[in-house]
């Protein structure tokens, strides 16, 4: 798409660069015929002589819209250049919110994993706690038994 967008400013700008060189060939025209009618206009008559005011406030007005053209070609220009970096910096915007989206997405997986393994560890844990306290009280009463045997063994 940018190459054809290229493709399509280009002649454009072929069209403004040809329609420019048209008008700096009629101002020139327009130039030397105001000269020439300046200088003969002792001879002329008066309609000969308004004819060339008309053709002096032309060639100013042509020159006036010469530099407006080339205002606007320039305003053109930094208005492509402005939506090219505004779509650029679009893009990589849209690309670090994908890979933010991602990473995201990665811890909470990481996340997730971290809680099942802790609560594999605590059910392990519990369960070697409940063996310990079986333990615990079968020593207990293993302990009963020897001093009750024990007792019994020194009444004899």
């Amino acid at each position: 798409m940018g190459e054809r967008e290229g493709q399509v400013v280009g002649k454009g700008s072929e069209r403004w660069k040809a329609a420019l060189v048209n008008v700096g060939e009629m101002s020139a025209t327009l130039d030397s015929l105001q000269k020439l009618l300046l200088t003969k206009a002792v001879y002329l008559d008066e309609e000969a002589f308004a004819q060339a005011s008309i053709n002096a406030d032309q060639t100013r007005t042509i020159k006036a819209l010469e530099q407006r053209v080339a205002t606007l070609e320039k305003e053109l220009d930094s208005a492509i250049t402005a939506a090219a970096r505004a779509r650029s910096e679009k893009r990589l915007a849209e690309a670090g919110q994908r890979a933010a989206e991602l990473r995201a997405q990665e811890v909470m997986r990481e996340l997730e994993n971290t809680s099942q393994v802790f609560k594999l560890h605590m059910e392990e844990l519990r369960l070697k706690q409940e063996e310990i306290s079986k333990r615990d009280s079968d020593i207990k009463v293993l302990e009963a038994i020897i001093q009750t045997l024990g007792g019994k063994e020194c009444m004899s």
